[in-house]
């Protein structure tokens, strides 16, 4: 304070930027707003369109036979995939968060390398390597093996483009938990799985099931790669959104919404996953805290 009474300006004195009721209003509506134009009118238009023309017409879209063989190949296609990528996943979050070993980092660069490769790029990947004129085209072709244009492709690539989710979710915990509990189990003469079944993943458990729904959602959406590796061939190799795609290029604008509805629900579901895990864990947590005390 100065003698004339006057606070000084510096960094305790300064108005900080947002401050006072209109910055507030302002910044909150230009997100409101978004949310609303990018996200909820999308949202809202999907399922306008979907029952437009009344229920009759939803239950109708449902009932072609190319779009329920879509719909069971993209079920099919999870419960492969999603198992499959859960196990790699809790693998490589162990091997990276629990051990210390030559090429550690690059593991861990392997790991997230689908997120920065370009889902199509992918599928040519899988072109080049299985595909009739590649790498192993020849020899699958000798012993009667199709991978591409079929189910295997479709599998391959889902794999591929999911394979970081769950580990992504569980590497962080895991490292910032430590090794401690595990050690403390070695010492008492646990084994390796039993250690990894008792001690490592109930402590992750809200991580690992939050890394699976969205594992789960990806997959039953995914384009980009199934569409290269597939062949979109109809009623044999078109899984949920590839079918979407071929209805609304037939001009059958109401079956494509009433079928993008199932993935949207799968996304609200999800979402709504993510809310109740988020809350579970943080009770969890808690209630260890008052445990400790």
């Amino acid at each position: 304070m100065s003698a004339n009474g006057v606070k000084p300006a510096g960094p305790s004195g300064a108005r900080r930027v947002g401050d006072g009721p209109l910055a507030r209003a302002l910044l909150l509506g230009l997100v409101l707003a978004g949310t609303l134009l990018v996200l909820v009118a999308p949202l809202a238009a999907i399922f306008h369109e979907a029952f437009r023309h009344g229920w009759a017409a939803y239950a109708a879209s449902f009932a072609a036979p190319d779009t329920r063989y879509a719909i069971g190949l993209t079920l099919l296609t999870a419960l492969v995939v999603v198992p499959v990528n859960v196990g790699f996943g809790i693998a490589a979050a162990w091997a990276i968060a629990k051990f210390r070993f030559p090429g550690r980092a690059l593991l861990l660069a392997l790991v997230e390398l689908p997120f920065s490769i370009s889902p199509i790029i992918a599928g040519v990947a899988y072109l080049f390597v299985y595909g009739g004129q590649g790498l192993l085209g020849p020899f699958l072709e000798a012993h009667d093996i199709r991978i591409m244009f079929a189910v295997p492709a479709i599998i391959l690539a889902s794999l591929f483009v999911t394979a970081p989710f769950v580990a992504r979710e569980l590497v962080p915990l895991m490292l910032a938990q430590g090794s401690e509990e595990e050690e403390a189990a070695v010492t008492l003469g646990a084994g390796g799985w039993r250690i990894l079944r008792l001690v490592t993943l109930p402590n992750v458990r809200f991580a690992l099931l939050y890394g699976a729904a969205l594992c789960n959602a990806r997959v039953m959406g995914e384009f980009g790669a199934v569409s290269v590796v597939s062949g979109n061939i109809r009623g044999q190799t078109n899984t949920l959104p590839l079918q979407i795609e071929l209805l609304y290029q037939d001009n059958n604008a109401v079956a494509a919404f009433a079928v993008a509805t199932l993935l949207t629900l799968v996304a609200l579901v999800t979402l709504v996953a993510k809310a109740v895990i988020e809350r579970l864990d943080a009770r969890a947590v808690r209630r260890a805290g008052r445990a400790g005390h």
